[in-house]
């Protein structure tokens, strides 16, 4: 064999090598005492350990594995909702602050804030001092005492888009930390519509799912004004019967595992916060000191809002400090020491409520709510049917094919067979490198690289029939057919590459598995049919002597 030839089977021999290792490894040579013995060699290639590596080397999507199929309606009301009320406590604070005196400041409409005055000379400069704050994207008009205050409709589409797009960032975030392996999330239906399709296989307890999804987890630190109240009544009485705007009151439940249970204490507590969420660093769960299977959750902060609480705290000793959870206080701790950067939060938390919690708080709050339009759950055994139903086509494709390559070009017809099976070794271990999800759109994108794979190899043996008809000698045939099919080859791959960049790119879910399963296979086929079969052609020949008879096609 001459060296270039040599070096040809080398390469084409190291690339099936690492391809099967993607495919059917990791191998594992030692034994249980660390030792590499010949037991624990020979366990790597039991039937059960090869089947087993390759279930878990291959990702499969939903409709093969199984899952959830879900459709999210961001309330993008919400985002609405909660940017008008904060304008209107800017609103009041700035009036307040410019010593502005007004009767009345409410929304009564989405997206629409009016403010009485008591005075009718101070409108424009309460317009304009608003105005500057509110910014371009509100509309500003005055109907005597009266300032009504406007929302536009670019304004309104810009924070209903805004809201989506965050709400797919939290939601990817926690299903993520879930632990899903290779979920779909990803717009669905019109562009005002504001849905989200989310795909989730594997899932076995998508309720668990939902509810993590569409859990609130606001958390605030306050500082207490009074209390343990034993109603709301009584707290209400020690402000003296009328809570101040600075002040509110905020229940604490004996239980939180029992959400039912009503309410045994109340605090006043500060309105504005010390800290927010939005100053969290980290949170994760970790057993209670207090030890048993109770678990609380530890949060560390970011520097700015480690700094805010440090001043607060180093300010307020021997004071209580509330720390709530979506409006319900879980404890009230005196505040001993001033504390910089860490904290906890008590409560009666099994492990799983623990670790949900701890991951939407560092994952942020939803913007808005999320409703459920849709509903679809796909069982294990319709995705085995589909795999099983998918692969027995699949073989009797390539066994077709393999018979009508032997029948039509004989001996030569081998040399296709192998390509055709490195061809598919090569692009399954392709998309593991990639993280590519196999779906049944993917079978498809399967089955047409096998086609094009044919036709390449058809393209390349008539090429070299006709050389040999002209009377050409068998290694000139061979050259000269591959070098007059490369071009029809390379043409049809890279055109059809480019069409499935664009399902990719515009695509989702399993219409981009199908375009990556269709470009692995097609720069696959690119390599097998012009390299590899190239290669074995050569051999046959240096083998043959060059008789004519050798290439048997």
């Amino acid at each position: 064999m001459s060296r270039k030839l040599r070096n040809r089977f080398l390469l084409i021999g190291g690339v099936t090598l690492i391809a099967l290792y993607l495919l059917f490894g990791p191998l594992h040579l030692r034994d249980a005492s660390g030792r590499i013995t010949a037991q624990a060699i020979a366990a790597n290639f039991t039937l059960s350990r090869l089947r087993q590596n390759l279930a878990e080397n291959i990702k499969l999507g939903l409709d093969l594995r199984g899952g959830s199929h879900l459709i999210l309606q961001v309330q993008t009301d919400d985002a609405i909702r909660s940017i008008t009320a904060g304008n209107l406590e800017k609103a009041r604070s700035i009036l307040q602050q410019a010593g502005i005196k007004f009767t009345t400041a409410t929304s009564p409409a989405l997206g629409r804030i009016e403010i009485e005055l008591e005075d009718s000379a101070q409108i424009e400069d309460a317009k304009a001092r608003i105005t500057l704050d509110f910014g371009p994207g509100w509309t500003a008009r005055n109907e005597g005492k009266r300032l009504i205050f406007e929302i536009k409709d670019e304004e309104a589409r810009d924070i209903r888009e805004r809201a989506t797009e965050q709400a797919m960032r939290v939601i990817e975030q926690r299903i993520n930390a879930f632990g899903v392996a290779e979920p779909t999330i990803a717009r669905h239906g019109p562009a005002t519509g504001y849905q989200i399709l989310l795909q989730l296989p594997g899932v076995d307890d998508p309720e668990r799912v939902k509810n993590l999804i569409r859990a609130e987890s606001r958390l605030e630190l306050k500082l207490v004004h009074s209390g343990p109240h034993p109603s709301e009544d009584a707290a209400r009485q020690s402000l003296g019967g009328t809570v101040p705007p600075d002040k509110e009151i905020l229940p604490a439940r004996e239980r939180r595992r029992d959400p039912n249970a009503p309410p045994v204490q109340y605090y006043v507590v500060e309105k504005t916060p010390v800290i927010t969420g939005d100053d969290l660093r980290n949170a994760q769960a970790v057993p209670s000191q207090a030890g048993g299977s109770v678990y609380e959750i530890l949060f560390s902060l970011r520097p700015s809002g480690a700094e805010r609480f440090y001043t607060t705290t180093s300010a307020n000793i021997g004071k209580n400090l509330a720390i709530i959870l979506n409006n319900e206080i879980k404890s009230a701790p005196v505040i001993r020491d001033a504390i910089r950067d860490e904290g906890r939060i008590e409560g009666d938390f099994t492990k799983e409520e623990a670790e949900d919690l701890a991951l939407t708080l560092r994952s942020g709050a939803l913007p808005a709510r999320v409703t459920y339009l849709e509903e679809r759950t796909v069982g294990p055994s319709l995705g085995a049917d589909s795999i099983r139903q998918g692969f027995a086509a699949s073989i009797a494709g390539l066994a077709a094919i393999v018979i009508f390559m032997l029948f039509y070009y004989r001996l030569s017809g081998l040399n296709a067979v192998v390509g055709l099976i490195l061809n598919l070794i090569l692009l399954l271990a392709a998309m593991k490198i990639v993280g590519a999800v196999l779906t049944l759109p993917g079978i498809a994108g399967v089955a047409l690289t096998i086609g094009m794979a044919v036709d390449a190899n058809v393209l390349i043996f008539e090429r070299i029939r006709e050389e040999l008809r002209n009377g050409k000698v068998p290694a000139s045939a061979v050259a000269l057919g591959f070098e007059r099919a490369f071009t029809t080859v390379f043409d049809t791959n890279l055109t059809t590459i480019i069409a499935a960049l664009f399902l990719f790119v515009f695509g989702t879910g399993p219409i981009r598995g199908f375009a990556v399963t269709l470009t692995a296979g097609l720069i696959a086929n690119f390599f097998t049919a012009i390299f590899v079969s190239r290669a074995i052609f050569s051999w046959v020949l240096e083998r043959q002597g060059g008789r004519p008879e050798a290439l048997s096609i």
